[in-house]
């Protein structure tokens, strides 16, 4: 077994190394450079195509960009949360290269002053139980503008024998961040994937959703093999625009395999010029050849003589430092720890930014947290999924689920009538309901009366005759039939606990 985990026949060990170079589309509400609607803020998500375009974004002579500082606040708050140094001076640069969806045939980024530099995050090493903390360094993250996309199918799917420029997604804010080669497995390239997608959606800074590219993974992989006593380190290859965590975990594994078998048969190694570009094909599962990666030089980068000098003073880094939310890892610590909550239930309520916050303030209603983790997770979740929204989308407040909370623990309604006045009060207009009433108005709230209840458990004893005579013979298995009965008696309305506690004292007198 090597230390990554992963055997291969042929060698006499294998160790995955992986950097990732992750591109996340900031949601602001302009482009980087210009005014004109930014396609990864939801306002525009389904824009018609080249709708989203001014002269600065289809390059037209003469024109000057104008920096988004909304743009550069979320890469300085990403930073922040990745334990990154923040530059208090950068520069931009021009990247130039020739692609049929840039129109200026340049990309502004930066080169060699990037906003954020050096971080680290910690992750779980696998998604075992206990797993032990692995930390993930991170090289730096720098500011750029996305460029458009091409089309290889026609609007709704059709096929056809050319290619559509779309450049909505031209000049998008694009902070791309990149990882030390300190990944050992397929399974921690996913979870790192997902930490830090995480961590975008609970900054605010992007909708996260994978297929509409707001974040695309791109692997570098290569594999130190010990062979005969020597080492040998396989070219490295640079898998290109995946937009799900099932494409990373099937591109790095069979990478990690095609690498090995490509040294076994070629005995080709790291050296100048030896990177390459694969794309991910996921119906075949496999990697194909795209280019040879161009070394740094060859982008022909300098100083963007439109744009002056980012400076960061303190007032500002201190003033976007105060307003940084609790990030996912010391959530689930704390719903974990202080909470109680499983793991399980935990992950599931940080997954969600909306719905982590909706939680909170359940429990700032002063409502038991696995009490309120159970509701959310059972009785809302069930109600997302048939509506297709989020929980916290619902419409009932947490002051109505304190009010069910506070009728189940007085014995007044029962759970099936819990989960009844949930969905009630998920209706529209309902946001002002009493709980209570509703619950009256429903026949939901359970009797306890003792004239009611004897009489019930009269009928249910003549109903069930042999069920009586069972309880009486220390049968007690028999007494959910004769509660049953009284529950049948009395619409649905007779307290259970109570009911039972009755028969017992009727039939074992």
């Amino acid at each position: 077994m090597t230390a990554s985990g992963l055997t291969y026949p042929g060698v006499d060990s294998a160790r995955l190394m992986v950097g990732m170079e992750i591109h996340v589309e900031l949601a602001t509400r302009s482009k980087m450079w210009t005014s004109a609607p930014n396609v990864a803020h939801p306002d525009h998500f389904d824009a018609r195509a080249n709708s989203l375009l001014d002269p600065v974004v289809i390059g037209m002579p003469g024109v000057l960009p104008v920096m988004n500082q909304r743009a550069v606040e979320m890469a300085i708050e990403v930073g922040l949360a990745l334990n990154c140094r923040i530059a208090r001076r950068c520069k931009w640069d021009r990247k130039s290269y020739y692609y049929p969806d840039l129109p200026k045939n340049y990309q502004i980024s930066q080169y060699d002053q990037p906003i954020c530099g050096e971080g680290e995050i910690q992750i779980p090493a696998s998604t075992e139980a206990g797993a032990p903390m692995k930390t993930v360094r991170i090289i730096r993250a720098h500011l750029e503008e996305d460029a458009g996309k091409l089309l290889h199918e026609a609007p709704g799917g059709f096929p056809i024998d050319f290619s559509i420029v779309d450049l909505n997604r031209a000049g998008t804010p694009l902070l791309e961040i990149v990882t030390e080669p300190d990944l050992e497995t397929p399974e921690q390239c996913v979870i790192f994937g997902q930490m830090l997608r995480s961590i975008c959606r609970h900054l605010g800074v992007s909708e996260g959703i994978m297929q509409k590219g707001h974040m695309r993974f791109e692997p570098n992989i290569n594999v130190v093999i010990e062979k005969d006593g020597k080492t040998y380190k396989t070219p490295i290859v640079e898998i290109k625009n995946l937009n799900s965590f099932r494409a990373v975990e099937g591109a790095v594994r069979h990478e990690y395999s095609r690498q090995i078998e490509e040294w076994l048969e070629t005995g080709r190694v790291m050296g100048q010029r030896a990177k390459t570009t694969r794309g991910w094909d996921d119906i075949r599962q496999v990697t194909t050849l795209q280019r040879h990666k161009e070394d740094a030089d060859e982008y022909r980068y300098f100083p963007d003589p439109d744009l002056v000098p980012l400076e960061v003073d303190q007032a500002w880094l201190d003033r976007l430092r105060s307003r940084m939310p609790e990030m996912p890892a010391a959530l689930l610590q704390r719903y974990v720890g202080d909470y109680k909550l499983n793991i399980k239930d935990a992950r599931a309520l940080v997954e969600e930014p909306g719905l982590t916050r909706f939680f909170e303030s359940v429990v700032a209603e002063r409502v038991e947290p696995k009490r309120a983790a159970a509701m959310l997770l059972n009785y809302g979740q069930k109600r997302a999924n048939e509506r297709g929204c989020g929980v916290h989308e619902l419409g009932i407040t947490p002051a109505q689920i304190r009010q069910i909370v506070e009728l189940a623990d007085n014995d007044r309604i029962g759970s099936s009538a819990a989960d009844e006045l949930f969905g009630l009060l998920c209706e529209p207009d309902m946001e002002n309901q009493s709980v209570e009433s509703l619950a009256t108005e429903r026949k939901l709230i359970q009797v306890s009366d003792d004239s009611a209840m004897a009489s019930w458990i009269e009928q249910a004893i003549a109903e069930q005759p042999q069920a009586a005579d069972d309880v009486r013979k220390g049968k007690m298995a028999a007494i959910g039939r004769l509660v049953g009965a009284v529950m049948k008696a009395s619409g649905g309305q007779a307290n259970p606990k109570l009911a039972q506690q009755k028969l017992r004292e009727a039939l074992t007198a």
